[in-house]
């Protein structure tokens, strides 16, 4: 069981200095607090980190004693999850492995929802992490709404998201080949490519947040402080 925490983003839209999974929550930066979680995890074999190249002695100095490689991501985030999977494949055999695959941008990842993925990929392919909506959603289109749908059946997606590693390199190759697909995460991959694979949830959580905006950060440090008391999970 592999884990890859993909930080090969210069985080353009929050508009720092540094890219943001190197920046500093409670002390700690985004990637320490991801790497940390799927060492700690039991189960997780080993961890993979994808980081830009001008940051890699820096990701080492902070998380080298953690993580088995940091490799070198690609211009686009698919682009960073083939060059994971090319490395672990280079490793293992794609049939006897698995593989998670998980946002730096999400440092507040618990032992429960690593827990829960393994569990689910013993009988699942595919397994992504999710969160039902508390919004109305709507499709617009040219500034007019367009659709409703039900709300019900809306989830907002999380990571990590968890596949069977032969699986995914399979929906991966054949999304490298379509010029027309820009995939934004690897359910979708899977879903668009290879439909008749289910893709299993499990459940997320709101403190699973995604680090985008500075205020995102506050929030962060918030929940942190909340779940101190307790040393959630």
């Amino acid at each position: 069981m592999v884990a890859v925490v993909l930080g090969g983003g210069v985080g353009t839209r929050f508009g720092a200095a540094l890219p943001k999974q190197l920046l500093t929550l409670d002390g700690r930066t985004l990637v320490e607090h991801c790497v940390s979680a799927f060492a700690a995890a039991p189960g997780v074999d080993e961890t993979l980190l994808v980081m830009p190249p001008a940051y890699h002695e820096e990701s080492k100095r902070l998380v080298g004693d953690q993580v088995s490689a940091i490799i070198e991501g690609g211009a686009t985030r698919s682009d960073s999850v083939r060059a994971a999977l090319a490395h672990i494949s280079s490793r293992y055999r794609a049939d006897q492995t698995c593989v998670l695959i998980h946002d730096a941008a999400r440092p507040l990842v618990t032992q429960r929802i690593i827990a829960d993925c393994l569990r689910a990929l013993q009988a699942h392919d595919a397994v992504g992490t999710a969160v039902p909506t508390a919004d109305t959603i709507l499709t617009v289109h040219d500034g007019v709404i367009a659709h409703v749908p039900p709300r019900e059946t809306l989830y907002r997606a999380q990571t990590p998201q968890c596949f069977h590693l032969e699986t995914i390199v399979t929906a991966h190759a054949l999304a490298a080949a379509d010029p027309e697909f820009q995939p934004t995460d690897d359910c979708g991959v899977v879903l668009r490519y290879l439909p008749g694979t289910p893709v299993h949830v499990i459940a997320g959580s709101e403190d699973n947040i995604k680090i985008t905006h500075p205020a995102d950060l506050e929030i962060a440090e918030a929940l942190l402080r909340l779940r101190r008391p307790t040393q959630e999970r």
